[in-house]
C-alpha cells in the first residue's frame, strides 16, 4: 500500500475536546429543601447596608462631590483652565462664562412672552 503524505492525514482530536456526559443522580433522602425567609424561618442573606448607614458629614460631602463630578461635565478646555488658576480667578471666569450658557426653559418662556406683547 502506498504511503500517505503527512498533510493528508486527519488529525485526531485531543482528549479534552471529547464530550463526556455527566449524569447527576439525585438521592431523594439528601434533597435540599427550599429556603423560607419568612419571620422565624431561615436567616436572611448578607446584604450591603452601607446605603442605610448615617455617615459623618465630611464623608457625605466627599460622596456627593464624587457623584457631582461624575454627572457634571463641562468642555475640557474650560475644565483645564479652571483647574490651572486660583479660586478667585476661577470664580470670575465662571461668572463670565455664565452669561454665555444656554438659556433655561423659564427664561425662554419669559423672553417669548415679552416678544409677543
Amino acid at each position: 500500500a502506498p504511503k500517505e503524505a503527512t498533510w493528508q492525514r486527519v488529525a485526531v482530536p485531543p482528549l479534552d475536546t471529547r464530550k463526556v456526559e455527566v449524569t447527576n443522580v439525585v438521592n431523594p433522602l439528601f434533597e435540599r429543601p427550599k429556603k423560607n425567609f419568612g419571620i422565624g424561618q431561615n436567616v436572611q442573606p448578607k446584604r450591603d447596608l452601607s446605603w442605610f448607614v448615617r455617615w459623618p458629614k465630611y464623608i457625605r460631602i466627599q460622596l456627593q462631590k464624587e457623584i457631582l463630578h461624575k454627572r457634571l461635565k463641562g468642555p475640557p478646555p474650560i475644565n483645564q483652565l479652571i483647574m490651572a488658576v486660583d479660586k478667585a480667578t476661577a470664580r470670575q471666569l465662571l461668572k463670565l462664562l455664565e452669561k454665555y450658557s444656554p438659556e433655561n426653559p423659564i427664561a425662554k418662556t419669559q423672553r417669548l412672552k415679552a416678544r409677543r406683547q
